[in-house]
């Protein structure tokens, strides 16, 4: 397939990664639940539901203030949940479906790619290394140590600054409604997978389209977005 004319509105795409490429959401629960329990603390799934897609400390800072958790432990226990989720992502390293399709359709038609996630660079670069997809990606781009994380549009903004790219040129795909506020943020255009349970909800209208599975993306639904 021929690469897309230097003239077309949309140039680059940005993926977030937890949640969207791996599934990983269930091990940063399992393992942040895991931690909270050693507090005497216990996090439903509901109550996680309303911090997906923050970073790892600012996750901890809500849910430590939330449960009245001395801030002093914070940096040990932000080092101690990263370092479960790496391990359990060794042990389980799913790939959402549709990925490798996703890749391919992109890189097909000539566009830059890229990856922009809350999880720290060493989690990014064992994810993509395990899925076997890092030779995809021209850039990845961690909010890790960021002023600001999701919902702030910083790491996209950062993301299209690597790659030197204008953002109103990026096409992002996320699966959080953090991530869609900060890609949105970023003037860049977004779809997003949400969750089964979550697909329904109203408040993915922000987004330019709503999937429920990377590989139902197609030309159909790209050509809306490209023009002027």
């Amino acid at each position: 397939m021929e690469p897309l004319q230097a003239n077309s509105r949309l140039h680059t795409v940005i993926f977030d990664m937890d949640g969207l490429l791996i599934d990983s959401e269930p091990l940063w629960e399992e393992a942040g639940t895991e931690l909270l329990v050693a507090y005497g603390c216990q996090l439903t799934p509901e109550l996680y539901a309303a911090t997906v897609g923050l970073r790892t400390q600012e996750w901890l800072q809500y849910w430590f203030h939330h449960f009245g958790i001395r801030a002093a432990n914070l940096e040990q226990a932000e080092q101690s949940i990263v370092d479960s989720v790496i391990a359990k992502v060794e042990q389980q390293p799913r790939m959402m479906a549709g990925v490798h399709y996703i890749l391919d359709y992109f890189k097909q038609r000539g566009f830059k790619i890229a990856l922009a996630t809350s999880s720290p660079l060493r989690m990014a670069e064992k994810v993509v290394a395990l899925l076997g997809i890092g030779h995809f990606f021209e850039v990845l781009t961690s909010a890790e140590h960021m002023p600001y994380g999701k919902p702030h549009p910083q790491v996209y903004l950062q993301c299209a600054q690597q790659l030197q790219v204008d953002p109103l040129g990026c096409l992002c795909f996320e699966d959080s409604f953090n991530g869609m506020i900060a890609a949105k943020a970023a003037k860049m255009k977004c779809v997003v997978v949400p969750a089964a349970s979550q697909l329904t909800q109203a408040r993915w209208g922000a987004a330019d389209l709503k999937l429920s599975s990377l590989q139902n993306f197609n030309d159909l639904l790209l050509a809306p977005m490209m023009g002027g």
